[in-house]
């Protein structure tokens, strides 16, 4: 049948139809593409880089579908309906696809590189197809400029329902599933509406009923495909796996050894977070003139509020966590409890769950004491937390005799990373004292200690007196004789001459710590 004939069909009953469609298709896209960005970011790291070149070459992948589109010159709607379909059923699966790709091969970079590139081809030819069928019950000015306006529209509403609604309420697998049956539903319709026109109507729509149940199987089960690829990348027991509107948390345990990742990352083992959060808690604490009014950037967990209590005169302790979902976890969940010691649930503990930067930024206490214990800089997003401006700020906020931690990620595997935390702390403080600390989960971890204008804050024998004559704590891993190693970076981590300042317009820490851990 050719293509002019539209049997039963006005113009009526098919713009609208055609323009919804070409809004869902936008929706599906943009979707996919914060799909596939975001899993490849919670694999791979470095968010800023994989949403640049996912979205890169998405557009160039549905520039060549527009070019490869040229060649379609008969049966236009038999061709959009087949892409579309095809296009349900691969969009549906990619999450699953590179879960797969990174939890069972060594080609995750090879498999999302074909992924993007198929996707966006049948994204491409898409909309120019529609473009000609709209022809048919409009004019080319009209058409297209109806057709682009639903499909900026679509892209605005998926960029909204992704972070806000999608990711947090269904995670990422499950969101694929259900942008890949959104994606079937058009497929469908059209089938159904145009079906007299199509060449092969009955083959599409067994088609579409084999793809349908495929993605809602897989929707149904989705926790479950998950659950078997984790037990792939975790080693051991998986307790809790949830994805919030931040991050992945993933718990595992092996006997006594409770396990916390975000988006894949270690944050602690039970077995030694002590040897990390005694010597960021306890060396800065000691040095403090007072411990009235403590701030704890990051620490949602509460292990370093846990070391904090242990000092007598704390006063208040003011946590401020991104994620409600760990600092629940830290007051609520029997693990975090019995490893924080319901450090979480005592009354002089107040939790604010927002941003650091803001939270400082508007805050006008002043605190005694400031840990950072935030994660890695391994984005735009938490390397804000490691500039100059933000260290500014902090200084701001601290007391006379006060002091400033801040974890600064391992010296070993990343110097240069480690280094300009230093110097970037140096741009705001008077005195920044380096010392790293050897944690059998992450190696040598490294640390940077500042203070205000009293230039003669620190000394290792003064810290010693602090930590061992005047209080008795028992600790696990702090004792005098090993005190002064912490304050001594061999020659493999020294200081180069070269590093720069970390500030918000060049974000030079990130690309440090990206070269240094690839």
């Amino acid at each position: 049948m050719s293509d002019s004939s539209t049997p039963g069909i006005n113009a009526r009953t098919a713009v609208p139809t055609l323009l919804v469609s070409v809004f869902i298709i936008s929706i599906c896209s943009i979707l996919y593409e914060l799909l596939i960005s975001s899993v490849s970011s919670y694999f791979m790291g470095s968010a800023v880089l994989h949403f640049s070149i996912v979205i890169g070459l998405f557009l160039s992948s549905m520039g060549v579908g527009s070019y490869l589109s040229r060649f379609v010159q008969r049966h236009l709607l038999d061709w959009f309906i087949g892409v579309e379909s095809l296009l349900s059923l691969i969009g549906g699966l990619s999450c699953i696809v590179l879960y797969f790709a990174f939890s069972l091969t060594p080609y995750f970079y090879l498999v999302g590189f074909l992924l993007i590139l198929t996707l966006g081809i049948l994204i491409g030819v898409e909309i120019p197809i529609l473009t000609r069928v709209m022809r048919r019950y409009d004019n080319l000015r009209d058409a297209l400029a109806n057709i682009l306006s639903f499909d900026y529209l679509g892209a605005l509403i998926a960029s909204i329902l992704f972070p806000l609604l999608l990711l947090p309420t269904l995670g990422s697998m499950r969101t694929a599933f259900a942008v890949g049956l959104l994606n079937l539903l058009v497929a469908v319709a059209n089938t159904q509406l145009f079906r007299a026109q199509l060449q092969h109507a009955t083959t599409y729509l067994v088609a579409q009923a084999i793809i349908g149940a495929v993605l809602l199987s897989g929707f149904v089960y989705s926790f479950q495909i998950i659950g078997f690829f984790e037990t792939q990348l975790y080693r051991d027991e998986i307790v809790l796996s949830r994805q919030t509107p931040y991050q992945q948390i993933v718990v595992t345990r092996y006997n006594q050894d409770v396990r916390l990742f975000i988006n894949g990352g270690l944050q602690f083992s039970t077995r030694d977070e002590y040897r990390y959060h005694e010597p960021l808690v306890h060396v800065p604490a000691a040095l403090a003139a007072k411990r009235e009014h403590i701030l704890v950037l990051g620490g949602g967990d509460g292990l370093a509020v846990r070391e904090l209590l242990r000092y007598p005169d704390v006063g208040r302790i003011e946590v401020v966590d991104l994620d409600p979902e760990i600092t629940n976890l830290a007051r609520r969940n029997p693990l975090f409890r019995q490893v924080n010691a319901d450090a979480m649930l005592d009354e002089r503990v107040t939790i604010h769950n927002t941003d650091a930067f803001k939270f400082v930024e508007q805050s006008s206490d002043i605190y005694d004491l400031i840990l950072v214990d935030l994660p890695d800089p391994n984005g735009t997003a938490l390397g804000k937390l490691y500039s100059v401006s933000f260290y500014k700020i902090l200084r701001r906020r601290l007391a006379a005799g006060g002091a400033v931690v801040t974890q600064s990620t391992s010296p070993y595997f990343v110097p240069r990373a480690f280094w300009s935390i230093h110097r970037t702390m140096e741009q705001a403080f008077d005195t920044v004292v380096p010392y790293t600390s050897y944690v059998p989960s992450f190696g040598q971890w490294g640390f940077n200690m500042a203070f205000g204008s009293e230039r003669a804050s620190f000394s290792v024998p003064r810290l010693s007196e602090q930590l061992f004559d005047r209080r008795s704590m028992d600790f696990r891993y702090l004792n005098r004789e090993m005190l002064p190693g912490l304050f001594v970076f061999g020659q493999d981590i020294a200081e180069p001459a070269d590093v720069e300042v970390n500030r918000l317009d060049n974000q030079i820490l990130l690309q440090y710590y990206e070269q240094g851990w690839q």
